[in-house]
């Protein structure tokens, strides 16, 4: 929704809404200000309840799905070390994890967000309701709409595909389900490094350091396939998912919230939405200092309450005693050995030797021998 056409033929003549909607494009007075000398008494609160209507709808389209991003990395962050805490020495790093009641809610939490996501951007959002021209074409204004909506397209397909494989049982499934993931994570970077958005201004410098929490997220998710068993690389993805959902919280709030914009800066309209500009380039390199400021601060706080949040689910999770076999396979010479070995090299590989011994165990004809 736009201020200006709420404004235009409602309160006075069109002289005067043209004066109102010019005052607000260019930011020569604030919302207060603005309808404190352009309206009555008895509807001066219009205004400013539109004004909000309309930083809201920005405010929103980052802050929805950053709580999505920060849900989604919560919830992993608490499985991977709870996981990890229960089982340390036969951790494993699933793609997703099951809910009790329902098997796929996490899966199928990403396709209902990201579909409403892409309608948002491409129906809801736009005053025809959609974002097309007469012509069929696509406007200028409507790119950011389209590049939005292919990263959640992306993610939808992710989803969906993890949840057909897990159906169907397909072998290598999570290999599979990680390789649609990276390529999500891989659209989401190239989108965001190509956007058609401004890059060298304040929101370009959030969306700068945004592709580098993206890279981390892609860089492990890539690595979570020959390393499953690393619970360090499920921890880092975690995290970068859950930092990925603050910094676009972060976003939408700084650049749409008029009482946050920098000193120097101010919003201005353009091919359909606001944009903070500023003033001078002092002004500029000044707005983003602080945005690497902020970037500094938000990634110290994140690493903070991971490592907490690390040590509160090992306290509530402590680690299930583990039963091995007391068979520990065959001698050269045939015999079997009973007791602990001191010279294996890990308790993992003695836990696989344990596992290959049982079919000797079973099928074994000769009488078994204890060493002494």
């Amino acid at each position: 929704m736009d201020l200006s056409l709420a404004y235009c033929g409602k309160y006075g003549s069109f002289e005067k809404d043209f004066n109102v909607v010019t005052a607000y494009r260019d930011h020569h007075l604030s919302p207060a200000r603005l309808h404190h000398h352009y309206f009555p008494p008895a509807t001066r609160h219009i205004p400013v309840l539109l004004a909000a209507i309309v930083a809201m709808g920005t405010l929103v389209g980052h802050v929805a799905p950053g709580a999505g991003f920060l849900l989604i990395g919560l919830w992993q962050l608490f499985n991977h070390i709870r996981l990890f805490a229960l089982r340390p020495s036969s951790y494993a790093a699933p793609v997703w994890f099951p809910a009790r009641g329902v098997r796929h809610l996490e899966l199928i939490l990403v396709i209902v967000g990201t579909a409403a996501s892409i309608l948002m951007e491409l129906v809801v959002g736009p005053a025809k309701h959609q974002p097309f021209d007469d012509d069929g074409t696509i406007p200028s204004d409507h790119l950011h709409n389209f590049e939005h909506a292919s990263i959640s397209l992306a993610l939808l397909s992710y989803a969906a595909v993890a949840i057909h494989l897990d159906r169907v049982r397909a072998p290598m499934r999570d290999a599979v389900s990680q390789l649609v993931a990276a390529a999500a994570f891989a659209q989401q970077l190239l989108i965001f490094h190509l956007h058609s958005a401004d890059h060298m201004g304040v929101e370009g410098q959030f969306h700068w350091l945004l592709q580098g929490v993206i890279a981390v997220t892609l860089a492990t998710t890539l690595l979570g396939i020959p390393f499953p068993r690393s619970f360090v690389v499920s921890l880092v993805r975690s995290a970068s998912l859950v930092f990925q959902g603050v910094w676009f919280v972060v976003m939408g709030v700084m650049l749409w919230t008029p009482g946050l914009i920098p000193k120097g800066c101010f919003l201005n309209f353009e091919e359909g939405h606001e944009v903070v500009r500023c003033r001078t380039d002092e002004a500029l390199h000044r707005a983003k200092s602080l945005v690497n400021l902020q970037f500094s601060w938000y990634l110290t706080a994140t690493v903070v309450f991971v490592v907490v949040f690390y040590l509160q689910v090992s306290r509530l999770y402590p680690e299930e005693p583990q039963y091995l076999p007391l068979v520990k396979g065959r001698n050269a010479d045939g015999r079997f050995r009973i007791g602990e070995d001191h010279e294996d090299d890990d308790d993992e590989d003695d836990l696989e030797a344990a596992k290959r011994s049982y079919g000797h165990v079973v099928s074994g004809t000769k009488p078994m021998e204890v060493e002494r």
